[in-house]
């Protein structure tokens, strides 16, 4: 053979070995390439994964809990990437009657009959039918329930406390006799029993032993619970962290507890409360130290994050009542070093112009505070110019629901209109009450809140006459569910100045009615008594208001419709009121810093509609 020959044979043999091993790479992924069908010439597809319907037969309730956690209802609705093999999908059928006999046992249903079937001469998809016929449902024949350790010890020694203690755990058990059981409700009414021990000055109680005998063939269950107190905790010294700019006096005069005192969870929640509304911390956190060896006198650990010494807000904002304006508000928790915190608001817009601050004393005992304060401010309202200001001395106490202030109170106000001017001043000793049973301050949907304040004092006015006086006002307001998602409001506000005629007191001792939160379809502060055809405030007011809300749709819980009639009006005499009625829909929005209301109103004695904007929340 020749050179050349040898070498062609050479290259012939690389290229028939390289051949070889790309036909044999190609071999290796036949099963992931389209297949020739024997005797045909046409391409079959061959899909490297199982795609198949699922039906599930079985009540509405029960269906759902079987959609939702079986393996193989999760993986027929996974995206195609998570998708299964024929081989896993027939491993995960043969496991789908167990894992729903499982999954039924938890609703209490232990004798259910489960199958699944695969049905392939369908013209579409492969379909799986899971059939689920539950059978009777198990129900609570006998509970067992029994305290163990110094609580059930103290109880039998006829301690007052621990026996009251002993017959809530066990009046408060979730699971009486002849319910339905199941698995949620037994671990909820085990964490419920045990929250409440731990809750009630035994930090550490835990459960014993807690066993549910199910009997299949009656369908009774019988429940037997020990839960083991543990030792009573009673309450040590208070261990304080975080503190820098403020002193632990501070902190200490907002606990109303003292050494000694019995564990209380809603007694340290409360002062946890105390402490964030005190406007010196940012958060707080009050714990008790759960250490049994401690527990004749647990410390109370707390945390606290401080708010910055100074702090200044700007702000720009509208309301329906007076308009656009710009605000600047500045804080200044020890002012020249002192226990005091000192505020000051200023608002400039073209209908208002203020200025209101105020010095209060960081708490003192029994949760009081010490206030000086004064205002002033320059209102546009109703073609009519009010000039006033302010000064007031006094105590505050702010308790979980009740809010009181005792204050001495300097006022003058001037009223320019179309009658002329009108100038007057006050002085008066004055009590104010607030009283709150809402489910949430902030956005409440049932209770009640109610405003009192009264006031005696004297008037002066060197243009006329002058004299004592007595002034009254009221405001309640009443939250409830009316189900199917619909919620009322109800609102009730009242006030009376009781004066000599003839005597002028300042214009903001008065009432008018009208506005945002008074009678919405009608101008701020238009409502009240007449003398020549030019408005004035009067001493008597009566307002009142019904609304009914819902949300929007379920997917926006936050966004709520709203239908309202309001109704009042101000004058110098009970007999003299004329109500006026206004009535209209609005969006709410339950915003995370109160609500946010925007309503259209038809004003009845204006004959036209009125839009109204207010956030928050008027007590």
């Amino acid at each position: 053979m020749t050179p050349l020959g040898a070498l062609w044979r050479a290259l012939a043999s690389v290229v028939l070995a390289v051949l070889a091993v790309g036909l044999s790479g190609c071999a290796s992924v036949t099963k992931w390439l389209p297949e020739q069908v024997p005797g045909s010439t046409e391409v079959a597809s061959t899909p490297a994964s199982a795609v198949f319907r699922l039906d599930v037969n079985a009540p509405p309730e029960l269906r759902t809990l079987l959609t939702t956690y079986l393996d193989i209802s999760r993986f027929q609705s996974a995206p195609e990437t998570d998708s299964i093999t024929a081989s896993e999908l027939d491993r995960l059928i043969a496991a789908a009657p167990a894992q729903a006999k499982a999954l039924l046992e938890t609703e209490g249903y232990f004798k259910a009959e489960v199958k699944v079937e695969k049905v392939t001469n369908v013209p579409s998809l492969p379909l799986l039918t899971v059939q689920g016929v539950p059978g009777p449902r198990a129900t609570i024949s006998g509970v067992k329930f029994s305290l163990a350790g110094p609580l059930q010890k103290a109880a039998a020694e006829s301690d007052p406390d621990a026996a009251s203690l002993a017959s809530k755990a066990r009046g408060l058990w979730a699971l009486p006799v002849g319910q339905a059981f199941r698995q949620s409700a037994w671990t909820s009414a085990k964490s419920a029993s045990i929250a409440l021990l731990r809750a009630e000055g035994y930090a550490t109680a835990t459960w014993r032993n807690t066993i549910a005998r199910i009997d299949t063939e009656t369908h009774q269950a019988e429940l037997e619970l020990t839960a083991d107190s543990g030792p009573l905790f009673r309450l040590g010294e208070m261990r304080i962290e975080g503190l820098q700019r403020f002193d632990a006096e501070s902190v200490q005069r907002l606990s109303t507890f003292v050494a000694g005192e019995p564990y209380s969870e809603k007694r340290l929640l409360d002062f946890q409360e105390r402490l964030q509304k005190s406007g010196l911390f940012e958060g707080s956190s009050v714990e008790l130290d759960a250490n049994p060896d401690s527990a004749a006198a647990a410390p109370v650990m707390v945390r606290v994050r401080e708010l910055n010494l100074q702090q200044a807000t700007i702000g720009a904002g509208f309301s329906a009542n007076t308009g656009p304006r710009a605000t600047l508000e500045h804080i200044h928790r020890r002012v020249f070093g002192t226990r005091w915190i000192a505020k000051n608001k200023f608002a400039l817009g073209p209908d208002i112009q203020s200025w209101s601050g105020e010095f209060t004393s960081h708490p003192l005992e029994g949760r009081y505070r010490n206030l000086l304060s004064g205002s002033a401010e320059r209102l546009r309202s109703t073609e009519e110019l009010r000039t006033s200001w302010s000064a007031r001395a006094g105590r505050t106490q702010d308790t979980p629901r009740i809010e009181r202030l005792y204050f001495a109170e300097f006022q003058t106000s001037k009223l320019d209109n179309a009658s002329g001017s009108t100038q007057s001043s006050a002085l008066s000793a004055n009590y104010h009450w607030i009283w709150r049973d809402v489910d949430n301050v902030l956005l409440p949907t049932r209770g009640l809140t109610a405003s009192l304040q009264a006031a005696l004092g004297r008037s002066f006015s060197n243009q006329n006459p002058e004299g004592p006086f007595g002034r009254a006002y009221a405001r309640v307001t009443w939250y409830q569910p009316l189900g199917n998602a619909w919620y009322a409001t109800l609102r009730g506000e009242a006030g009376h100045v009781q004066a000599s005629d003839g005597v002028v007191l300042p214009d903001t001792l008065l009432f008018r009615a009208g506005g945002d939160e008074s009678v919405r379809g009608y101008a701020y502060r238009s409502l009240g008594p007449k003398v020549n055809n030019v408005l004035f405030s009067g001493k008597m007011l009566l307002t009142g208001s019904a609304e009914i809300a819902r949300p929007i749709s379920p997917n926006y819980p936050a966004f709520w419709w709203a239908a309202f009639v309001d109704a009042g009006d101000a004058a110098n005499r009970w007999s003299d009121i004329n109500v006026a009625a206004g009535y209209g829909v609005g969006l709410r929005w339950r915003s995370p810093v109160g609500p946010l209301r925007l309503d259209v109103a038809y004003g009845e004695r204006v004959r036209a509609a009125r839009l109204h904007l207010s956030v928050g929340i008027a007590f």
